[in-house]
């Protein structure tokens, strides 16, 4: 029997978690300085690899071992005394080093601000031809500025929408301002809310999935979830999405698109449970076995 360290991801040792073996690398960041109500994003990534050792390797839905392609755990991007943008170049130092080395990548938030940096590095390494960027969020996250920083959690789809310039399309959203649905509506942006996936069974992914180019990268914030499902996050609000749902997009995703990497986002540990934590291990689990699959099924 594998002898499990609580360090790597899945408690998974050598040889399964070796750098020069995996084929994915998990990447730890543990950030959370623009966050605006609940703190904790700063603990998620920790709290996340813990919980996963409690996962099942044997993905019961597309019967693959998703230990099986070796999943590196990285050092955590420390946070340091960095500003926003500093350490959103610091995210993009280390996500590009794994990508460089041929790893498929997927980070581990923290807030959602990293995802700027991740997609940065994902663009870096992808070559001519557009990118899109599948959002599952509760929040529109497009503000231009955000107390007093572009680079806030709160404007993280802003800066890869209007400052890199990639098609979004987002899923799950159900909070927004007033100058962010002025920005959607200047740019037709509509956001697939719950109440739209409810009424639409049947339609809503391919809705969803139509508006992104071939090759997508993948961001999942935790909230976008129903919080009865994952309590433990800065900014939870109700009526969510449930956990088919989201799974149910990112089969599809990773069926009809390239997905280049992926990223979990925004966990906010809440002391004696780990509800949320679990979730989130379990949604990167999902990545790697869907990613799997659709590779077999071609």
């Amino acid at each position: 029997m594998m002898e499990l360290c609580n360090r790597h991801f899945l408690g998974l040792s050598s040889p399964l978690s070796d750098r020069g073996r995996a084929r994915y690398a998990v990447l730890p960041i543990p950030y959370e300085a623009t966050v605006s109500y609940g703190k904790g994003a700063s603990r998620g990534p920790a709290a996340v690899i813990e919980a996963s050792i409690q996962v099942e390797y044997l993905d019961q839905e597309v019967l693959l071992d998703v230990t099986a392609p070796g999943i590196h755990t990285a050092d955590p991007v420390a946070p340091g005394d960095a500003d926003p943008r500093a350490y959103i170049d610091k995210v993009h130092a280390a996500a590009a080093d794994l990508l460089a080395d041929g790893k498929y990548l997927l980070g581990l938030g923290g807030e959602h601000s990293i995802t700027t940096g991740l997609v940065r590095a994902v663009l870096d390494a992808a070559g001519d031809g557009p990118i899109g960027v599948l959002q599952v969020d509760a929040h529109g996250d497009l503000r231009d500025s955000f107390r007093g920083t572009r680079w806030s959690h709160g404007c993280v789809m802003r800066r890869l929408h209007e400052d890199l310039g990639l098609p979004i399309s987002s899923v799950g959203i159900r909070s927004f301002c007033e100058e962010e649905h002025r920005y959607m509506r200047a740019r037709n942006i509509e956001p697939i809310t719950p109440a739209m996936v409810e009424d639409d069974p049947d339609g809503w992914i391919e809705r969803a999935l139509a508006k992104l180019p071939g090759r997508i990268y993948l961001t999942v914030d935790i909230d976008g979830f129903d919080p009865g499902s994952a309590p433990g996050t800065g900014t939870p609000e109700p009526g969510g999405l449930t956990w088919r749902q989201v799974t149910g997009l990112m089969r599809a995703a990773f069926e009809r698109k390239q997905v280049l990497a992926a990223d979990v986002v925004e966990v906010a540990p809440i002391v004696g449970q780990q509800v949320t934590e679990f979730l989130a291990a379990r949604v990167l689990c999902k990545m790697i076995a869907y990613r799997e699959a659709a590779a077999a099924s071609r």
